[in-house]
């Protein structure tokens, strides 16, 4: 009979966070698979956890993940935690699920914080539906990419920005033109100097640039404004909701298939998120 996988949710900086649940998982579980054991080991003698580690990264994904699909399979039950809130969730972790999915091995999710879920909450913009971006990539063809879906996107759009790049982050987006949208920055949520600013993003980036960052960031960016798809006809797909846009290519004479493709293409979204609003 194969072993367990349960992915565990941390503290992202108050230990206060950490739930009874997550203790009893880390507490029975046979091994803990951890992004950085060193780190790690800080939160298992905090609430005297006594187990072995096994080191999981970005770096032995695929490695780890056969050996932990080894010990699965031979009954081990394993805990999965990242660095700090939950696992997967721009950390590491994909690969050893999938991979659990094609093996049929029991998992298990014990919730966690979530930095982009806490900001998102704070920001007073939109949150019945948001784009979550995560880091946006280093390279400038995928980073522009990046750039082009949050100008585009009718959600509110989630991302992470780390010190020394949230400026050239904000100076990039008002090259875009949405030095208007409202933003708010958090950083260091649940630890100790944690704070959230509220204002545009040229708010933001004059602010930045007289004030050196400092921390680990949040973005939440409104979504396209009316007033943009007023001056931008790219944009007037903001007046029609999901199922009005489809029905418009489709009773152009185009197929279902291909009227997606043109949704997506045309709100800067993936077909794949056009499908499963429209059958919801």
């Amino acid at each position: 009979m194969s072993g367990k996988l349960s992915i565990v949710g941390t503290p992202i900086g108050n230990l206060g966070d950490m739930s009874v649940r997550a203790i009893e998982a880390l507490k029975n579980a046979d091994l803990i698979a951890a992004e950085d054991t060193r780190h790690s080991i800080k939160l298992l003698n905090h609430f005297e956890i006594s187990k072995k580690m096994i080191a999981y990264h970005q770096h032995n994904e695929h490695e780890s993940a056969e050996k932990l699909i080894t010990m699965l399979s031979e009954g081990q039950n394993i805990a999965l935690i990242s660095d700090a809130g939950m696992p997967l969730i721009s950390d590491p972790g994909s690969i050893l699920v999938k991979s659990c999915v094609a093996a049929e091995i029991e998992m298990e999710v014990v919730p966690g914080p979530n930095a982009g879920l806490c900001a998102l909450v704070l920001s007073g913009l939109d949150s019945r539906r948001f784009l979550f971006l995560g880091f946006l990539e280093k390279e400038n063809k995928v980073y522009r990419e990046g750039l082009e879906r949050i100008k585009k996107s009718p959600d509110t759009v989630v991302l992470y920005e780390s010190p020394h790049r949230l400026l050239k982050t904000l100076e990039a987006l008002d090259k875009e033109g949405l030095s208007h949208r409202m933003t708010s920055i958090s950083r260091e949520i649940t630890k100790r100097y944690e704070e959230t600013r509220y204002g545009s993003i040229l708010d933001h980036m004059l602010y930045f640039k007289e004030n050196s960052p400092r921390g680990e960031f949040v973005l939440c960016i409104e979504g396209k404004t009316k007033d943009e798809a007023a001056e931008n006809p790219e944009f007037i797909w903001l007046e029609l909701s999901l199922e009005a846009h489809l029905e418009h290519y489709l009773n152009q004479g185009m197929a279902e298939k291909e009227a997606m493709k043109q949704v997506a293409k045309d709100r800067g979204i993936s077909k794949r998120d056009v499908y499963q609003q429209i059958k919801v």
